[in-house]
């Protein structure tokens, strides 16, 4: 055995939506690195006489990485990076620098429940009948803009992830801007239902927006949020 690494998805904010298995993974590692957010989801977790704790930014991230794998961990340590949600949805920019750094062979993805499917229950909009789209990104978008414009047009539902960009506002793709944009591309968004989740399953602070799509364009909303497009149709086994 050699260092090993786990990239572990730990659930959109709630302890009830850790998995065991993550749980076990983040217990026996020596070396947890991730963001504030993340840390605090799995902080019930946590024994700081055994388990090393790194708190990172997107500036920090990378030579926090590199000093823990090069100059700390020893043969046969373990280190986690927790992600927010499922590690394979908005999450890959970090996750492909991880197995950049570390190599594939070195590294284990596991799964976790994501914000998205928290939203797809929620809406009852099923996945398999949906877009699913991240706009969660540093890169361009405009290529998810013109996916997201055609699952409307085509009357498909959109589960999304908006783009929160505090730095500069330009940037942003939250749900006011993504409601102005469709209407500026000929929808009628007058007509078409829209849910917005805030901090899913924090009991707390969770909350559900749910209207036309045409009336987000001047309402804020979180950073932690997830939008639904809902054109659902349903249909059962018994049309068939």
């Amino acid at each position: 055995m050699t260092k090993k690494l786990y990239v572990v998805g730990v659930g959109p904010g709630s302890k009830k939506y850790l998995t065991d298995y993550s749980i076990d993974i983040i217990k026996k590692s020596h070396f947890i690195i991730g963001y504030k957010y993340t840390l605090n989801t799995i902080k019930h977790l946590i024994n700081r006489s055994y388990n090393q704790i790194f708190e990172v930014t997107m500036k920090s991230q990378d030579d926090v990485y590199l000093n823990v794998y090069n100059n700390l961990m020893n043969e046969n340590d373990i280190c986690t990076v927790p992600f927010t949600g499922d590690v394979n949805f908005s999450e890959s920019e970090v996750v492909d620098r991880l197995l950049n750094l570390f190599g594939d062979r070195n590294v284990e993805i596991v799964p976790g429940i994501s914000s998205i499917q928290i939203a797809s229950a929620k809406s009852r909009v099923p996945l398999d009948k949906a877009s699913i789209i991240t706009f969660h990104v540093t890169g361009d978008i405009e290529e998810k803009k013109i996916d997201l414009v055609k699952s409307i047009v085509d009357k498909k539902s959109v589960i999304l992830v908006p783009r929160p960009w505090p730095s500069n506002k330009l940037k942003n793709f939250m749900p006011s801007e993504i409601s102005s944009f469709i209407k500026e591309k000929g929808v009628d968004t007058s007509k078409i239902d829209v849910w917005v989740f805030e901090n899913l399953t924090n009991n707390e602070k969770e909350t559900v927006y749910k209207g036309k799509l045409d009336s987000l364009a001047d309402k804020n909303f979180s950073d932690l949020s997830v939008m639904v497009i809902d054109q659902n149709k349903r249909q059962t086994y018994l049309e068939f």
